[in-house]
């Protein structure tokens, strides 16, 4: 076991892995990372299974010493990174030793940032998962955001782990303006023929009133048939709720596990990580996708994870 210390926390900075999955029934989030596209690959790098804890970073990139020898990773927005003083790129593991600091700049594309280490950072496991679940102040380190001076376990030893890197075809670009793909429903019949229209042919700028929970939109309203409450249902990642002043509102991970608004829309599981990186100003736009092709976009979202040593090979190999 080694460790690092958290010299400079950013913004906000918080322990998650996949998700708590199996107590939604009893109110509790999911929570977990909100681009699983760049977490899974920044475990990847640094040789950990999929499911290893890693730090969420949002917009201003932290700053930490490494108190051991370990293998490293970020990924996600553009952001500077540097480790004692030498710029680093991202989406590429990096070796440390006891002493060496890694300092983070502002996002200029994007909103995320993924910091793996070589095997994991290791924090308890509560119901399954080592995800913070701010709002029920448990999981992750000491259920809340990472503060200056904290000290993270991490789980293991980077000897035999090589460098790897993504190759460049395979790192997304932060666009300030967004494609996602929607299903419609499961309440679409609750808005007018108008407000479909609507919802599907305007943009819609993220507003600076987002984070972990939602992103809240800012555009043409979308027309209700009558009102927007209904008796509260399940809510997913990625539905796309109205209330009754018709702008919508995107859920992501930390969302609540119910919720009593019409939901017109649930964006599809491939274009998750879209959202994750979606900055306040940034224009979304929703495009109508058939069951059909969301399962194929789904397909290929999983075959491309079957292959990442393929796409991430060893650094000078």
């Amino acid at each position: 076991m080694g460790a690092l210390r958290i010299m400079d926390p950013g913004m906000t900075a918080l322990v998650e892995d996949l998700g708590r999955y199996g107590y939604q029934r009893y109110g509790v989030s999911v929570s977990g990372v909100v681009d699983e596209y760049a977490a899974r690959i920044a475990n990847f790098l640094t040789g950990n299974e999929a499911s290893a804890a890693v730090i969420e970073i949002t917009l201003k990139g932290l700053g930490l010493e490494f108190l051991d020898e370990t293998l490293f990773a970020v990924t996600g927005g553009d952001c500077a990174y540097r480790l004692n003083g030498k710029p680093l790129a991202l989406w590429q593991s990096y070796r440390a030793g006891p002493g060496d600091i890694l300092v983070g700049g502002l996002c200029t594309g994007g909103l995320r940032n993924y910091l793996s280490v070589s095997g994991g950072i290791g924090v308890p496991e509560i119901m399954g998962s080592r995800s913070t679940n701010l709002r029920g102040k448990f999981g992750g380190f000491k259920g809340r955001a990472l503060q200056k001076d904290d000290v993270l376990p991490i789980g293991g030893s980077p000897s035999g782990r090589p460098e790897r890197e993504l190759k460049k075809e395979y790192i997304p670009r932060y666009d300030p303006e967004i494609l996602v793909r929607v299903i419609m429903g499961p309440q679409d019949d609750a808005f007018t023929d108008a407000g479909k229209k609507t919802f599907l042919t305007s943009p819609y700028k993220v507003s600076f009133d987002s984070d972990r929970m939602g992103i809240r939109l800012a555009g043409e309203k979308i027309e209700h048939v009558k009102a927007a409450d209904i008796i509260s249902d399940g809510i997913a990642f990625g539905s796309v709720q109205v209330p009754g002043d018709g702008a919508p509102i995107i859920m992501l991970a930390e969302r609540q596990t119910t919720g009593g608004y019409c939901k017109i829309a649930t964006v599809i599981s491939a274009d998750r990580s879209k959202l994750a990186q979606a900055r306040p100003k940034t224009i979304l736009r929703f495009h109508e996708a058939s069951i059909e092709e969301s399962l194929d976009a789904l397909r290929e979202y999983r075959e491309f994870f079957t292959r990442l040593a393929e796409y991430c090979p060893v650094k000078n190999d």
